[in-house]
């Protein structure tokens, strides 16, 4: 007798889940909220690691097929100061396949595959332990149920509260990210300064990150540290070095407005740096929330989280991959119990092994952002020694 199992999110971690299940031949219901694939824009580009993101494919086999769509170049980086001189370039060797960048877009329709996912599913809460299992409430009055019902639909999870009451917190660091098309063709010099991967530039409190993605698309990260109502509150108006200050009363949504503060933010810089500000095309407002870094719950019967929704931490490139190998190794532990008692030690024994990796991430991470965004730029630049090769 099969379980059934259902998994809420279309994320990379929910699909990485679906497609080792579906590869030992077990049924799952994905579902996830957004009525289509491409509903919305997809994200900027994922470092996946060799023992994290890549050993999840390999469980799903498709491994090869990743290695044929990343960028093991987009391993490079290069740190400027604010007057634009080149302080560190790191470039990969042609053999180095321990971070290739893949993008989002290519990375879901990869893990999609075979699979059936049920679009414009949007699920509103779990309630486990009825008479029939986990009971699924879904946002257009349905409900259906499932012996277990993994949640892997990130940061504002609707499966969290069924297993904990711990809600995300703001890091006191807002991220504004933009995007440049066609680099290469539009704007050849900024080509030239971002390069193969990435470039960064710190400040204080501060710090503009652009990275290249495939097809001379480019994202561009304006993180800064500030109030969470920065934008909106007269009263909590925030000056920053040099008198520079950001507008209050600002609308996100506002293009012109929106660059015209970040250059304000970021006055004095090297020009060529702040023309990642200027040319960019739109501008998407994301305060950086996290979750305790040592979040566990006490286990519930039928229901289980991974990613974001579990161990919500900084975006410095551990999320995915993470996510990614906790729903590969869940997978493979239900494949593998032998009978339909043993569902639930399968999940309860995934929670202990995730919690303890999920926590060391989450120091290794929040402590990244505390010195990537620091009153010391330095600090930033020793980080990037740390972890770079020599």
């Amino acid at each position: 007798m099969r379980h059934r199992i259902a998994v809420v999110g279309g994320g990379p971690g929910g699909l990485t889940f679906a497609r080792v299940l579906h590869r030992h031949g077990y049924p799952v219901a994905v579902l996830e909220r957004d009525p289509a694939a491409d509903a919305r824009p997809p994200g900027g580009t994922l470092d996946l690691h060799e023992g994290l993101g890549q050993l999840a494919l390999d469980k799903a086999g498709l491994l090869a097929e990743y290695q044929a769509l990343s960028r093991p170049e987009g391993q490079a980086m290069r740190i400027l100061d604010t007057e634009g001189t080149v302080l560190r370039d790191w470039r990969p060797r042609p053999d180095d396949r321990a971070n290739p960048e893949i993008d989002r877009g290519q990375l879901r329709d990869l893990l999609l595959g075979p699979l059936d996912v049920q679009w414009g599913r949007g699920v509103t809460q779990v309630v486990p332990g009825t008479r029939d299992g986990v009971l699924v409430h879904f946002a257009d009055g349905r409900q259906e149920a499932f012996d277990l019902v993994v949640g892997a639909d990130g940061a504002w999870s609707r499966i969290r509260p069924a297993v904990s009451s711990v809600t995300p917190h703001y890091t006191g660091v807002t991220s504004v990210e933009t995007s440049l098309d066609d680099v290469d063709t539009r704007h050849p010099d900024l080509a030239r300064l971002i390069g193969d991967g990435s470039v960064a530039v710190y400040g204080v409190h501060r710090s503009l990150v652009a990275q290249r993605n495939s097809g001379g698309h480019v994202k561009v990260y304006a993180r800064f540290r500030a109030p969470l109502d920065w934008h909106t509150n007269p009263d909590r108006h925030m000056s920053l070095s040099r008198g520079a200050g950001l507008d209050a009363g600002l609308d996100p949504a506002d293009v012109e407005a929106m660059r015209s503060s970040l250059l304000a933010l970021f006055d004095g810089w090297a020009a060529p740096v702040l023309d990642l500000l200027r040319h960019g095309t739109a501008f998407v407002h994301r305060p950086l929330y996290v979750l305790p870094v040592s979040h566990t719950w006490a286990h519930v019967p039928g229901v289980t989280l991974l990613g974001d929704a579990a161990h919500l931490m900084p975006p410095l490139g551990a999320g995915a991959n993470l996510a990614m190998l906790e729903g590969a190794e869940l997978a493979e532990s239900i494949a593998a119990a032998p009978g339909p008692g043993d569902l639930d030690e399968a999940v309860r024994a995934f929670e202990e092994q995730m919690w303890a990796r999920a926590s060391r991430w989450a120091k290794i991470t929040t402590a990244g952002l505390e010195r990537l965004v620091s009153p010391d730029p330095t600090e930033a630049i020793a980080l990037w020694d740390q972890v770079q090769p020599s």
